[in-house]
């Protein structure tokens, strides 16, 4: 079954939390001391455009490529993985992380 269409509210927060993963993956890179180009040649890209992209929020790194990414910058992927669904999937996060999520939104 297709997921209905974000509302405005909705499609900002996504865009907000992008922006943020794309500012953690930068400062990541950063500190890793690499360059757009040379973590793109290291997980495999053929063009640095696409970590540009993620970086601005404009893209998301799919599941498959995270543990490259994670390599790559020198991170532990469970703990990279972990922090992307924050921003990617937060109520997804929520329940998998937080603890009592499942409990608190029954009280609700």
């Amino acid at each position: 079954m297709p997921r209905p269409a974000a509302s405005p509210a909705k499609a900002a927060e996504i865009k907000r939390l992008r922006q943020q993963a794309g500012r953690w993956l930068k400062e990541a890179r950063e500190a890793a001391g690499l360059t757009q180009a040379e973590l793109a040649e290291r997980v495999g890209l053929r063009y640095y455009t696409f970590v540009s992209q993620v970086e601005s929020g404009l893209g998301r790194l799919p599941i498959e490529t995270q543990g490259a990414w994670a390599r790559a910058l020198g991170l532990e992927p469970r703990e990279f993985a972990q922090t992307l669904l924050r921003y990617y999937e937060p109520e997804l996060h929520r329940l998998l992380f937080e603890p009592d999520a499942d409990r608190a939104a029954a009280l609700a």
